[in-house]
């Protein structure tokens, strides 16, 4: 029987600076989703990239003194470096330069055109270019952009248009149909009721005041302009229209995963486009809050971006990850704070889980320097916190299908807190004095171990590195193979008592040393 596909997408991060924790958040969220489908068996493509073209990044290469091309070239390889340092597994990464792309971008175009989606006339209005967006009078708060803050320039030129009031009452019916399409649903009354009921505006879609874009084939004299280009990066990247093997397989995406600053774009022109050229359009576009630093959007002109290749070298991956998805309902916005991240990594990672390992696994090896002794195992075993696991599990699912992580991630501590209460009811410090309680503190031992093994899968999709740290310590072979499968895998945290005693059991490292709050943020205020 084939697999059940699911395709995920983020946006593709426009690379006119070095990517910041912002950008970060919005990808750790798509990879942990493709992690935890990949692990429930679906057939998973994930999909990232950059945006290359715009009057942005040939200013910004101009400053540098490179081609626009020899700028990107190196910012490709910096963003990929990124995701590879944070243990993003992508499937695919488009670049808007590429080949394939640009061709294929040039056929829409052309297509839109002869069935006179496309017409051309002069565009008169305010444009931001850092958003490579335009902005009407009505729309601009004091005469600047109303998503980035930047300052306005009133511009006039040649342009096509492409016919988005065509489709107005065509998006109005999408958005009342299907109430899921666009989420949070706050996002979907923000476009009904400032944007198509007010009446949607055609919007340019070729500018000839810059010339690094796509040549448009039926006019040279006009480049692509950004959300033609951009947006397309979702079907050209399977290959359309020219290869349609992976498009056929995997388009309608499941979900693109994207800031709340460009959900007008993606809700309302990339739909539009994709009726213009008649194909299916995405099943979900989930519209993610932004991480707030100071109360502030992080941005690089306002010189208060947060380095993820800092926090990762000084924290390490996994604590990033965790607390990017734990802190912040992902819809909301949220802060990100030095204070936050360290207290999280404390209380959670080093109380909670690194703790409860810690005195598992202590026990064990201190009582049972062996494994678990088979003797013992009809002894009684404690239920109610398998009950527990099997509840955590089915919150987990249901949470991550409508990518509420921090609620997950919720849960899975929920089940650590039980299990540290587990222990504290039992008391095995008490239970190893006498050697006719041993009976006893193994099946407590064997309660506390398998429901590790349960959670480390839990939270695989979320930590990369943790599990198997985990397993190691609990004694349970890490690697491919039918035997870690049964171990490793989504459906294995389903299961109870899979946990099998063995003499390998060691206790390591703490996986998350205490950090001293105050000295830490004091050492971070003396290098700022």
């Amino acid at each position: 029987m084939p697999k059940e596909k699911y395709y995920i997408t983020t946006p593709i991060y426009y690379p006119s600076g070095q990517l910041h924790i912002g950008h970060s958040y919005s990808t750790v969220a798509v990879d942990a989703m493709a992690r935890y489908k990949r692990m429930r068996g679906f057939d998973v493509f994930f999909l990232t990239g950059t945006d290359e073209h715009g009057q942005k990044i040939q200013k910004t290469a101009e400053k540098a003194g490179k081609t626009p091309k020899q700028y990107l070239d190196e910012m490709a390889v910096g963003i990929k470096k990124l995701w590879e340092l944070l243990d993003i597994r992508y499937d695919g990464f488009i670049r808007t330069t590429d080949e394939h792309h640009e061709k294929a971008v040039q056929a829409i175009y052309q297509q839109l055109y002869e069935q006179g989606d496309i017409y051309k006339g002069s565009y008169e209005g305010l444009y931001c270019t850092p958003c490579e967006a335009f902005w009407t009078e009505s729309q601009a708060v004091d005469g600047h952009c109303p998503d980035c803050g930047a300052k306005l320039e009133k511009t006039e030129e040649s342009s096509y248009f492409f016919r988005l009031s065509k489709y107005q009452d065509k998006l109005l019916k999408l958005f009342e149909d299907n109430p899921e399409f666009l989420l949070p649903r706050s996002r979907a009354n923000e476009m009904i009721s400032n944007f198509i009921k007010p009446g949607l505006e055609d919007v340019a879609v070729t500018r000839t005041s810059f010339d690094w874009g796509i040549r448009v084939p039926f006019d040279p004299e006009h480049v692509a302009y950004v959300w033609i280009d951009a947006l397309s990066n979702y079907i050209t990247a399977l290959g359309y229209p020219d290869d349609l093997t992976n498009y056929n397989h995997y388009w309608p995406a499941d979900v693109h995963v994207i800031g709340k600053e460009i959900v007008r774009f993606h809700s309302l022109i990339w739909p539009a486009l994709l009726m213009a050229l008649r194909l299916p359009l995405p099943k979900q576009i989930f519209g993610h809050g932004w991480l707030l630093f100071d109360g502030d959007k992080m941005s690089k002109s306002k010189g208060n971006v947060v380095d993820p290749v800092v926090l990762v070298e000084k924290y390490g991956v996994d604590p990033i990850r965790y607390f990017l998805l734990r802190d912040v309902p992902f819809g909301a916005d949220g802060s990100f704070s030095n204070r936050a991240l360290i207290e999280r990594i404390n209380s959670d990672l080093a109380n909670d889980l690194g703790n409860l390992l810690s005195r598992t696994v202590a026990m064990i090896v201190k009582t049972f320097p062996e494994g678990l002794p088979g003797e013992f195992l009809e002894a009684p075993v404690d239920v109610e916190l398998d009950d527990f696991a099997d509840e955590t599990l089915r919150q987990v699912e249901a949470f991550m299908d409508h990518l509420e992580f921090n609620h997950a991630l919720e849960s899975i501590w929920a089940l650590i807190g039980h299990c540290n209460k587990y222990i504290d009811v039992t008391m095995p410090w008490i239970l190893a004095k006498d050697e006719k309680d041993h009976p006893r503190l193994a099946s407590v031992l064997y309660t506390l171990a398998d429901n590790l093994r349960r959670i480390a899968v839990m939270i695989s999709p979320f930590m990369t590195r943790t599990p198997a740290l985990m397993r190691e310590q609990l004694g349970i072979a890490d690697g491919d193979g039918e035997a870690a499968d049964s171990m490793t895998s989504w459906e294995s945290a389903r299961t109870r008592d899979l946990y099998r005693r063995n003499p390998e059991v060691r206790k390591g490292k703490p996986m998350f040393p205490r950090i001293d709050i105050e000295k830490e943020l004091a050492s971070i205020e003396a290098l700022q």
